[in-house]
């Protein structure tokens, strides 16, 4: 099991074209945790405004009575990915895990597939 700053520092690490990760509780839009970034890119504020992005999703599904979850969503950007994976192991909820990818260095199934991996083994 892997902690919140663990977790994201594996992100960074382990998924090629990875810009920033946060770890984001999106009832609250706090970043709980944050790595990468920079000063032309603030994950506290990408985090912030993509909780409205969440809430927005699950508000729609829920009046047109979709009983799904989400498992993520994708931003595709000129030259980023930006990818949002609801947490659902161990009654994570109101909490998900936001990527930042560079569009042309990264494999977005392959991100896809160690985020899965990284949510398996993050405890918080």
């Amino acid at each position: 099991m892997a902690n919140t700053e663990a977790s994201l520092k594996d992100a960074m690490a382990s998924i090629e074209g990875t810009l920033g990760a946060a770890l984001v509780d999106y009832t609250s839009g706090m970043a709980l945790g944050t790595i990468g970034g920079g000063k032309d890119f603030n994950l506290e504020v990408a985090a912030a405004g993509n909780t409205d992005v969440v809430r927005a999703k699950l508000r729609t599904m829920d009046h047109l009575g979709i009983k799904d979850e989400i498992e993520d969503i994708l931003i595709t950007l000129g030259d980023q990915y930006h990818l949002i994976r609801l947490l659902k192991t161990r009654g994570n909820n109101g909490l998900f895990l936001y990527l930042v990818l560079d569009k042309g260095r990264s494999n977005l199934a392959m991100a896809r597939h160690q985020l899965r991996k990284i949510e398996a083994e993050l405890e918080i």
